[in-house]
């Protein structure tokens, strides 16, 4: 598998991806996105600015993540690590076909390679509180929490961070 900006030709192939993933949020009892978020137009958002990434195996496209930098207004909140930079990972989504096989490990894995790369040393990421799947998968990346942050359309997230070393 290899990782690359995605591009707005990929954007169809992302929505099914997303798709994938919000049904199986729904089975697992999580709430988090609903039938207007993320939608295409914060995919095409996402690539335009350059923040938009799929992970890609033999057959395609296997999973998407925004990864953006420059803080966000949400985590000004947090105490740990204030007026550090950091990067955000938003939006992670993994085909069906490839869920259970350590495919989102290794993509925030790689998420903090292109955070490194970028000179940043702090890795941030949130999810509702009853997103289980994710929040295994932040502490499973070695992430730890920060406490809560407030989005004015989502509401709480439980926020995770990492600090980032070189290899």
């Amino acid at each position: 598998m290899h990782t690359r900006k995605a591009e707005i030709a990929d954007i169809a192939r992302i929505m099914e991806i997303i798709s994938q993933a919000k049904a199986d949020m729904r089975l697992a009892g999580s709430t988090q996105w609903g039938d207007d978020y993320p939608s295409a137009a914060h995919i095409e958002g996402d690539i335009s600015r350059g923040d938009g990434y799929v992970m890609v195996d033999d057959d395609g496209i296997t999973a998407y993540m925004a990864i953006t930098f420059g803080g966000e207004a949400a985590y000004d909140t947090l105490t740990t690590h204030q007026g550090i930079p950091y990067a955000t990972a938003h939006r992670l989504a993994v085909a069906d076909r490839n869920k259970g096989r350590g495919v989102a490990q290794a993509f925030m894995l790689e998420a903090e390679k292109r955070v490194l790369k970028a000179g940043i040393r702090l890795l941030r990421a949130d999810t509702n509180f009853d997103n289980v799947r994710m929040l295994h998968i932040f502490e499973k990346s070695g992430m730890t929490y920060a406490g809560e942050v407030t989005y004015p359309h989502n509401g709480k997230r439980l926020a995770y961070e990492k600090v980032l070393q070189e290899e």
